[in-house]
């Protein structure tokens, strides 16, 4: 802290806060860093004019406004004590943790609300809010209904982007005009959501990949959630609106005893003055500079879903690891159907105990023929849920999660298990435990297959309770757990496809399975849209067969290919049933991941702003290494172009003061072209090489050949 201030700066990014006068600090700027002659001004902008018909002085902007403060929109704190609603008077104090860490604790009435700032080295803003019922002696319980992380904007972000979708569209973006009123974004699935926005993004208008200014939230959170950005017309003190997230709890859902503490989910703030792909620089930065994130190479992975289905056995699974093997797979994960009477998907769920009928020497023969060809093993699980029709759910009926009344509506023939209950956790955990042990399993598929109704339980007092929040805590705990027994197993989050895609889950997986959908065609939009928040090594992005299950589109293999090698790339289809001439293709294909993977899992991700796309129909993805030395880009062409030539298109990112060896990488697979003759230097890209300016490229761009339909190429740049 500088006297009144405390300023908080990294990476090209600024939170200042007035921290004097004894009450809340109030929120004088976040944005872009300012010099600190500006920083020292600040304060003679905290007050501005007042307006008739108002309050009769200006009113700041506080780190928790409420009505209180003068801000009379959707407050971030909201308690009360036996339904009687408190008026806080705060006593606050403020702890400095250098230049990029504050602590400000508020006391008043039995209550102290803690709330922690911390911006990390990549400019990416946590902020973590506390609350603490410390009235001792008080029969009373302090019910939570929000805590919400709040920040301003100022009046120059006046468009919004969020994302939404379904099942197997997961993450499709809209853009509006940023109104009067309310943009919230709330979700009660009890899971993250296939329509979950990942960023709230508000910027210039305008904005786009790789211009304007923006600002977005992230609540970091797999449980019932809620994002917003809300503009009054008296504006929130000196500022324009705000942008926030917190988890959504539903009334009574959170009670607190003398002596108890609610800890809210982390919420995560971040802005960059160069459009969406600076918020994703920070983000993927921050995250691979977690002591968790994951160091070793991603293995390519074989998962046998859509291989074999629930059709198990010995012969022909190891079979398919052989043909795996020799494509150079270095993971082989086991999907459903191993256990139990599971044979379908209407029962079984929720006995983790190998099935003797199927494995009538149980997995052992499978993992060791997997492990000796040079793989690692993994296994599907659904821990959360049950099947009714089902040994565990005979023995502890009460284990299912949902009211008195009767059992919630079922959902894909499933219900949920409460994890709250210490015992059923007990339960799952060791059965999951003793199989990781015994079997060596190297990785498991972590699913969950439906959101959550009527997800309320028994307190105790014979009333029921919402119990999201607890169900959500039970989830990560015993994650925690099994990570801790098992420090080098590796967890996938897979919740039908993308459902729980969130920085919660992200800090205790390795890795989420981006969608069900493995129409490349389909991907092309998911996997972009998803990497707004996730970088590239922890995004699943399979080859599947060549006509999709779920969109029942035929497309190329070299398509496919290609769409894969954006993130984690795999295997989800009977390779071998395969031809020869595929075969040939699928190695050549395994080794370029395995050489352009240390620097898509590393680099910075680029995407090139197309001004028209419904005339030239291309996305232009790529990853640039820190260095510059080094960039993969994927160029592909989703419909039919109003324009007969793409024009000039520029790759991003690049040095321009270097010079690139730029290839066409064949091993993703070629496209069919639409034309007489290819631009005159695609024929010397695909041998040697051809040397260009990075200023050239970046700058004016490259002419691309004319693409059909669903086709695309790989240009790699040293």
């Amino acid at each position: 802290m500088t006297g009144s201030l405390a300023v908080l700066s990294a990476a090209g990014t600024s939170l200042v806060l007035e921290v004097s006068g004894g009450g809340l600090p109030r929120v004088l700027h976040w944005g872009a860093e300012l010099p600190p002659e500006a920083v020292a001004q600040l304060p003679l902008l905290a007050a501005g004019p007042v307006p008739h018909n108002a309050l009769d002085e200006a009113w700041p902007f506080t780190v928790l406004p409420t009505s209180g403060d003068g801000w009379l929109g959707t407050p971030a704190y909201a308690v009360h004590r036996a339904g009687g609603v408190a008026a806080p008077r705060w006593r606050v104090t403020c702890e400095s943790r250098g230049d990029a860490g504050l602590r400000v604790l508020a006391a008043d009435q039995g209550v102290e609300v803690e709330l922690d700032y911390d911006l990390d080295p990549d400019g990416v803003l946590r902020v973590r809010l506390a609350v603490t019922h410390t009235a001792e002696g008080s029969a009373d319980l302090l019910d939570v209904g929000s805590l919400r992380a709040l920040l301003p904007l100022p009046r120059r972000a006046g468009e919004v982007l969020d994302l939404t979708g379904r099942w197997c569209r997961e993450r499709a973006p809209q853009r509006s005009t940023l109104q009067d009123g309310t943009h919230l974004r709330a979700s009660r699935r009890g899971r993250t959501g296939h329509d979950a926005t990942l960023l709230l993004t508000v910027g210039t208008p305008g904005f786009g990949f790789r211009s304007g200014e923006v600002w977005a939230v992230h609540t970091a959170w797999s449980g019932n959630h809620e994002h917003l950005v809300e503009r009054l017309p008296e504006g929130a003190g000196m500022h324009a609106a705000v942008l926030g997230g917190a988890e959504l709890l539903e009334p009574g859902e959170v009670r607190l005893a003398p002596g108890e503490r609610y800890t809210a989910p982390e919420v995560v703030f971040v802005h960059a003055t160069d459009g969406l792909d600076g918020l994703s620089r920070r983000l993927h930065r921050s995250q691979r500079a977690r002591a968790t994130h994951t160091a070793s190479p991603r293995p390519l992975v074989l998962n046998t879903w859509e291989a074999v289905y629930f059709d198990h056995d010995l012969q022909r699974l190891t079979a398919l690891a052989d043909t795996a093997a020799g494509l150079g797979v270095e993971r082989f994960v086991l999907d459903d159907g191993w256990f139990g009477s599971r044979r379908d998907d209407q029962r079984g769920l929720g006995d983790w105990v190998v099935s003797p009928q199927v494995w009538p020497d149980g997995l052992d023969p499978l993992v060791e023929h997997v492990k000796g060809l040079g793989m690692e093993f993994g296994l599907w699980f659904e821990p959360e849920m049950v099947n009714a029709d089902s040994d565990l759910v005979r023995a502890h009926p009460g284990w299912v999660l949902g009211p008195r009344a009767g059992h919630p509506r079922e959902s894909r023939h499933q219900q949920v298990l409460d994890l709250a209950n210490p015992e059923a956790a007990a339960h799952v955990e060791g059965q999951i435990s003793s199989l990781v042990r015994r079997l060596g399993i190297d990785f498991v598929k972590w699913d969950h297959n439906r959101d959550l109704h009527e997800a309320v339980r028994s307190d105790g007092t014979a009333a029921d309770r919402h119990a999201v929040h607890a169900q959500t805590t039970a989830f990560y705990a015993l994650l925690d757990r099994l990570r801790a027994a098992h420090p080098d197993l590796e967890i996938e989050s897979c919740s039908s496809g993308g459902a729980r895609v969130d920085l919660g889950v992200l800090s205790r997986t390795d890795r989420i399975w981006t969608s069900d959908c493995n129409d490349a065609l389909e991907r092309a939009q998911i996997q972009r849209w998803t990497s707004l928040l996730v970088p590239a090594e922890l995004m699943g992005s399979h080859v599947g067969p060549p006509t999709a299950h779920t969109t029942h589109r035929t497309v190329d293999l070299s398509f496919r290919m290609l769409l894969a090698l954006q993130g984690h790339a795999g295997l989800e289809w009977d390779v071998s049933g395969c031809t020869s001439e595929e075969l040939e293709a699928l190695r050549a294909w395994s080794a370029l991941y395995r050489e352009l993977r240390s620097v898509v899992h590393s680099g910075d991700l680029v995407r090139a702003d197309d001004p028209d796309p419904g005339t030239t129909g291309l996305l232009v993805t790529g990853t640039v290494a820190t260095d510059r030395g080094e960039a993969v880009y994927t160029v592909a062409r989703l419909h039919t172009a109003g324009s007969t030539v793409p024009g000039l298109v520029p790759l991003p990112g690049l040095a321009p003061q270097r010079a690139y060896r730029l290839r066409v990488r064949p091993e993703a697979g070629l496209p069919h072209l639409v034309e007489s003759a290819p631009p005159s230097w695609w024929e010397q890209a695909l041998r040697e090489g051809v040397e260009v300016s990075g200023a050239l490229l970046g700058d004016v761009g490259l002419p691309l050949p004319v693409l059909a339909p669903a086709q695309g190429f790989l240009l790699h740049l040293t």
